[in-house]
């Protein structure tokens, strides 16, 4: 049963907004709003680009529509926001794209609508500039004439079984009676429940710390990483044998990009220095982790010389683009940082990710090939852990006298010539 007097605008249809989008249209009305045409096209074809929502799925959601007109939403009276929160090239929060779905949705509003955010943002951000930017640009005073909700997102991109309707959702409101309403509306789509937090900003900072512990533990295994490669310890057995007991957290070192964990603590930390607090065990953490990528290439260029290798006009093959495995996300990949560092000594460099578009892929200068060729490469970096990897051996790729680097722990160790 569809309700009728409930229509939802999701502003944004990108890995959070859509599969959003197509889940509240199995109770709701919903147009999904963005503001690039060739995306909107694109979903109005039944196809998806992200790979999180099947075209059976798309084509199955008779109740949604999709636009990149704002008129096609001003009759909502729910709108849900779910733009990108980035960081800008100092590492400080920008807002601009939280701004602008603002003043749009502001200037739409009329009494008594709900405006929600799901974006990442540092506490206070939505009551202190979203809240105001809105009662702005729409004459109305919050809590009179409009209200506002905040449910972080939670959507783990790629992954099929952790998905929005069995991980639990965080859902806050500007007053009790927003909040409970707004919780209603999730609890619809969310079979694992809610949490009903008691203020905005508990909501915002629970979504802030949750990637920043993340963060600090990656960073810790990626310190442990350097510290046993120096004693000549292979820190994955070590993780492995510390994992048999009970508490201990078993995370792996690697890279840290994406749209989250790279990115969240960085709002943490300014909001805190805002506050006269200087955060210093997750700076440092973030500082771990920002360097990773310089200290794969080291590492591989040692391991080079080792085995007698130049890697001035060396055939690299770098297999694995995405930020993560398994999905086409781009969005903060690390691995275009070797990529550029292995160009700087002259190397030639090759890579074949199976889950890029190229054009994506030509945006951020990468050189892309469709398949890898057989005994070709004097280096392989294994760098993302796809699936179809796991299918063959990257040796094959090499010449006799080649060698291999597995960032991600994923090859059987005898295969490998070095693994992080």
């Amino acid at each position: 049963m569809v309700e009728k007097h409930t229509k939802i605008a999701v502003i944004g249809l990108g890995y959070v907004g859509l599969p959003l989008a197509v889940a509240l249209a199995k109770h709701y009305q919903v147009v999904g709003y963005d503001i690039s045409q060739p995306r909107v096209d694109e979903l109005n074809q039944n196809q998806d680009h992200t790979q999180e929502v099947s075209s059976e799925a798309l084509q199955a959601a008779k109740n949604l529509k999709f636009t990149a007109d704002e008129i096609g939403i001003a009759e909502a009276n729910h709108y849900i926001i779910t733009v990108p929160t980035p960081v800008d090239e100092n590492n400080t929060p920008d807002l601009t794209p939280l701004i602008q779905a603002s003043e749009t949705i502001g200037a739409l509003l009329t009494r008594g609508d709900t405006v929600i955010y799901e974006s990442t943002v540092y506490p206070g951000a939505t009551e202190g500039i979203c809240a105001k930017i809105l009662a702005a640009r729409s004459g109305l005073r919050l809590n009179d004439g409009f209200f506002l909700g905040y449910s972080p997102e939670r959507i783990n991109p790629g992954d099929k079984v952790n998905t929005l309707s069995s991980i639990v959702k965080v859902v806050a409101g500007s007053n009790n009676q927003t909040a409970r309403k707004i919780n209603a509306i999730y609890q619809k789509i969310v079979s694992a429940g809610t949490h009903l937090a008691p203020s905005i900003k508990v909501a915002e900072a629970a979504k802030a710390i949750e990637n920043t512990q993340r963060d600090l533990n990656i960073a810790f295994m990626n310190e442990l990483s350097m510290m046993f490669h120096e004693m000549d310890i292979d820190v994955l057995d070590v993780i492995e044998a510390a994992s048999t007991k009970w508490n201990f957290l078993k995370f792996t070192p690697g890279l840290v990009g994406g749209h989250c964990i790279g990115v969240d603590p960085y709002y943490l930390i300014h909001k805190s220095q805002q506050k006269g607090y200087f955060p210093q065990l997750i700076t440092t953490a973030r500082r771990i982790n920002e360097s990773m990528s310089a200290y794969v290439c080291e590492r591989i260029l040692k391991l080079m010389a080792l085995k007698q290798k130049h890697i001035v006009d060396a055939k690299v093959l770098i297999m694995g683009l995405t930020f993560k495995e398994n999905c086409p996300d781009l969005r903060n990949t690390r691995v275009v940082e070797i990529v550029a560092q292995l160009q700087k000594y002259h190397a030639n460099i090759s890579v074949y990710d199976p889950w890029v578009d190229t054009k994506e892929a030509e945006q951020l200068n990468q050189p892309m090939i469709n398949q890898p060729k057989q005994g070709h490469y004097d280096l392989v970096v294994l760098a993302v852990a796809h699936r179809q990897f796991e299918q063959v051996n990257p040796r094959n790729y090499l010449k006799s006298d080649g060698v291999l680097f597995d960032l991600k722990g994923l090859l059987p160790e005898a295969w490998v010539d070095e693994r992080l």
